[in-house]
C-alpha cells in the first residue's frame, strides 16, 4: 500500500491509535452511532410532540430534559467518560532520543484498513508524520519545530521535557476510579512529540491562531501599496487545510469535518430564519492530566468593502481554553464564547 502525508495528516492512514485490536476499535464506533441515532430519534420525537402540543408541552418537556441534565450529571463521575485514558500507551514511561525510534512502538503492527478507505484517528499516524519532517528537513523535529514558533512569535511554547525547568509549568490532575482527584501519573511524551508533546499557554495558541487567520485572509485584502505584509502561510495552503476531507469525521462536534490536522465546520443554511451552521475551524486536545481547544471563527468578509476597510486581517474571532485536568470537552464552551464575541462585534 502507499501512505501519503496528506492521508496522515486527515487521519485516513490506516495506522492504529492506542489501542491495538481492531476489535474492539470497531465495537466502540459501533456503539457512538447507535448512541448518535438514538440520540437523533429522540430529539425527532420531542420535535414532533412540541409540534402537535404546542407551547405547554414545550415548556414541561424543556423542564423535563433540564432535569435529566441535572441528574445525569450528579450521577455521573468527573473524569471518567473518557475510556481512552484506560490505554496503557498513554503513560509511556521510556525516554526516546529521536522521533524516528519512537516509530518501533508500531511499525510492525498491521495496518487496520487500507490507506484512503476509513477514518481513524491515531496519534502514531501524527509520529510519522514528524518522521517525514525530520528526514524531509534534514534536521531533529525537535528543533525544526522550536524554530518554528520563534518564528510565529511563541516563546512560551516548549518541549514537554520532564528534566527541564519550565518556568509556570503547571501541575497536572485527574480523577481516580472513585471520583477523587490526585495527581497526574508521571509520564514521557517523547515517543509523541507531534501528537501530544508540547507544553504552551493561551497567549501563545492566540498568537498562532492569529497567525493562520492572518495567512488565510491576507489573499483577501488588497496590499495597498506594499503595506500589507505576507502571512506565514500562503492563503491557499491555509484555505486547503480547512477544506474538508471526504470519509472523514468530528468526534466533538457532529456538523464537523476532519481537514488536514484540522476539524472544520463549513457555513451552511439551508432555511430562512433557521438554525445557521458559521464557517469555523477547531482542535480539541487531551493529554493525561490536561485538556485544550484552540477555535477560530473567521469574519465573515464583504468582497466588495475589502479595500476600503481601514482595518487589516486578522479579522474573527479566536478563542483558547488550556485547562490542567483529563478528559474536559472544551469544544463546544469555545464555540459559545466565539459566537457571543462575533455577536458583539456585529452590534456594533
Amino acid at each position: 500500500v502507499t501512505i501519503t502525508t496528506r492521508l496522515l495528516v486527515s487521519h485516513l492512514s490506516g495506522i492504529r491509535h492506542y489501542e491495538k485490536d481492531i476489535t474492539k476499535v470497531k465495537e466502540e464506533k459501533e456503539k457512538a452511532n447507535r448512541a448518535l441515532k438514538l440520540t437523533k430519534s429522540h430529539q425527532d420525537k420531542e420535535q414532533k410532540e412540541k409540534e402537535g402540543k404546542g407551547i405547554e408541552k414545550t415548556d414541561c418537556v424543556k423542564q423535563k430534559k433540564e432535569h435529566d441534565g441535572e441528574t445525569k450529571s450528579r450521577n455521573s463521575k468527573p473524569g471518567r467518560k473518557d475510556r481512552e485514558f484506560e490505554q496503557e500507551e498513554y503513560y509511556l514511561k521510556e525516554k526516546f532520543e529521536s522521533v524516528i525510534e519512537s516509530l518501533k512502538i508500531f511499525k510492525n503492527d498491521p495496518l487496520f484498513f487500507k490507506p484512503g478507505d476509513q477514518f481513524l484517528y491515531s496519534t502514531y499516524g501524527f509520529t510519522l508524520l514528524s518522521a517525514v519532517v525530520e528526514r524531509a528537513s534534514g534536521q531533529k523535529f525537535t528543533d525544526y519545530m522550536l524554530k518554528m514558533f520563534r518564528d510565529l512569535d511563541m516563546l512560551s511554547t516548549v518541549l514537554d521535557d520532564n528534566e527541564a525547568m519550565i518556568y509556570n509549568r503547571a501541575r497536572c490532575y485527574v480523577y481516580n476510579k472513585k471520583g477523587r482527584l490526585v495527581n497526574a501519573p508521571y509520564v514521557d511524551n517523547s515517543y509523541k512529540w507531534a501528537g501530544g508533546g508540547f507544553l504552551s499557554s493561551v497567549g501563545d495558541l492566540l498568537k498562532f491562531g492569529n497567525a493562520l487567520l492572518y495567512s488565510y485572509q491576507a489573499g483577501q485584502f488588497k496590499n495597498r501599496n506594499g503595506k500589507l505584509l505576507p502571512g506565514y502561510l500562503k492563503p491557499g495552503t491555509v484555505a486547503m487545510m480547512w477544506t474538508p476531507v471526504p470519509k472523514t469525521e468530528v468526534s466533538w462536534d457532529r456538523d464537523g469535518k476532519y481537514a488536514m490536522a484540522w476539524a472544520v465546520v463549513e457555513k451552511n443554511q439551508q432555511y430562512g430564519c433557521c438554525r445557521q451552521q458559521r464557517h469555523y475551524a477547531s482542535h480539541t486536545g487531551g493529554a493525561v492530566g490536561a485538556s485544550s481547544v484552540l477555535l477560530i471563527l473567521p469574519e465573515e468578509l464583504d468582497p466588495e468593502a475589502l479595500g476600503t476597510w481601514p482595518v487589516a486581517p486578522p479579522r474573527g474571532v479566536i478563542v483558547t481554553i488550556i485547562c490542567n485536568m483529563q478528559s474536559v470537552s472544551l469544544n463546544s464552551t469555545a464555540l459559545k464564547i466565539a459566537r457571543e464575541f462575533d455577536k458583539e462585534k456585529r452590534a456594533q
